[in-house]
């Protein structure tokens, strides 16, 4: 059967015109030029697909989609305004309108809107499994080896330290152990150490009593007692100051955490996860953490690693974050993406992480609507800068002068974005000079010609 399209305008030419040209496409059409015939077609008729107007005179397309749903609750809509609007594209948008189409436009182009909406149409709905919110994805050894250590350690009645770069999945794996724990029915209570002025921390991790400070007009558990019979995941707890360091230690060592303003300890049964994206063990080297507070925290270390250490999950990450973004947004299709797509996307180093590519999927959904332009995509990730300059050596470090020679001189070519004629300049030293020093120091020089 040809396809049944209901189109409406005002303007009787253009409605003709319109008409004509999608007959020709071997539509059935059924023109209406008031809101109030728009409304009787609907009444008589079913529709495979509608193109209307916004405004109609004597009403708006947007007014009419309500009444549109109740009675053709699947056929999809194009609007057609000349005098669009921020305002009413996002209202089209909210209502399930599939295309929003700007006056004029050249006739080919409605027809392809009307071929696109009706093969969109034509799809059944993608069956998507969002899955539990522990998953992560990946199938790299490395990722194998985080999977691994979760089922050997998760039932045990430990605390675990989870270590790794912002963005990589830390909390992921901590709702992990959450889940296939001892106790996955009780709650899973996150709270981020670094998000939280130091001033609120201690009352937001061990709760206070009615009246312990000004504005405390009632009782407050807390994180720790909020997690009773669960997880309480305690991320970023490298910026846990040291006086609430010693509180933390008081609950792991004995289970009692006393809230501020109380005498009295309460017991809470609650299973402890940190995370950090910091080396907590230099921390501990150079006084800022409290290494029996690590040791407790580390009674057993996960560490998961960035996504540039395993290329190889990219092309199932996308898949995931393609699907998830189809749920999230709505959207009946997100194609999968080119191999030239994932070309590009292997090549990016991801200072990011997992979720930088998230987002990258999601833009893509957003900007793009599809994965398949290795060049559009490509557009979408941040430029590639000069390569950052070594971490400094922390506190304390004794360092050889040949040591402290090497670090100035890769931070100077790092700054200078490995153009060797300005590191010099920037030295005080002759180019030739900061070509044997490289060598003596085993510096690796960019070997690609300098612009001067």
């Amino acid at each position: 059967m040809p396809p049944r399209l209901l189109v409406a305008d005002d303007d009787r030419a253009l409605l003709e015109l319109m008409s004509m040209t999608l007959r020709k496409e071997g539509c059935q059409v059924i023109g209406a030029s008031s809101a109030a015939e728009v409304r009787e077609r609907l009444d008589q008729d079913r529709f495979d697909l509608l193109v209307c107007d916004i405004y109609l005179g004597d009403a708006t397309a947007i007014e009419l989609l309500a009444e549109i749903r109740s009675t053709q609750p699947q056929a999809p809509i194009i609007l057609v305004t000349a005098q669009g609007t921020v305002e009413t594209a996002a209202a089209a948008s909210a209502a399930g309108v599939v295309d929003y189409l700007a006056k004029p436009f050249e006739l080919e182009h409605l027809v392809e809107r009307v071929r696109a909406a009706l093969r969109t149409a034509e799809r059944p709905a993608p069956e998507v499994s969002t899955g539990p919110q522990s998953m992560i994805v990946g199938s790299h050894p490395r990722i194998v080896a985080v999977y691994t250590a979760v089922a050997r350690v998760a039932r045990l009645p430990v605390p675990v330290l989870v270590t790794g770069e912002t963005g990589t999945g830390k909390e992921l794996v901590a709702r992990a152990l959450h889940r296939f724990g001892a106790q996955p029915a009780g709650p899973f209570v996150a709270i981020n150490c670094g998000a939280i002025p130091e001033g609120l921390l201690e009352s937001e991790l061990f709760g206070h009593r009615r009246g312990a400070f000004t504005g405390a007009d009632r009782d407050y558990p807390g994180a720790i007692a909020s997690a009773r019979g669960g997880t309480v995941f305690l991320d970023e707890v490298g910026e846990l100051p040291r006086p609430l360091q010693v509180k933390l230690l008081r609950f792991l060592a004995d289970g009692e955490v006393r809230p501020l303003g109380s005498d009295a300890a309460v017991t809470i049964d609650a299973r402890v996860v940190a995370a950090t994206n910091r080396d907590l063990r230099r921390d501990v080297a150079d006084g800022s953490f409290r290494e029996d507070l690590y040791f407790r925290l580390a009674g057993y270390l996960i560490e998961v690693p960035p996504l540039r250490d395993r290329p190889s999950d990219i092309p199932l990450l996308v898949e995931h974050f393609r699907r998830l973004t189809m749920v999230r947004l709505g959207l009946d299709d997100l194609g999968p993406p080119s191999k030239e797509t994932l070309a590009v996307l292997a090549r990016y180093p991801w200072p990011g992480n997992v979720r930088e590519l998230e987002s990258i999927v999601q833009r893509a959904a957003i900007d793009l609507g599809s994965l398949d332009d290795a060049e559009a995509v490509a557009r979408l990730l941040p430029p590639a800068g000069p390569a950052a300059a070594p971490a400094r050596p922390a506190i304390g470090d004794e360092l050889t002068l040949e040591e402290l020679e090497r670090l100035h001189i890769t931070a100077v070519l790092a700054r200078s974005g490995g153009n060797r004629t300005r590191a010099a300049q920037i030295l005080g030293i002759e180019r030739k000079s900061l070509y044997r020093k490289a060598r003596r120091l085993g510096i690796e020089l960019d070997p690609t010609p300098d612009e001067g």
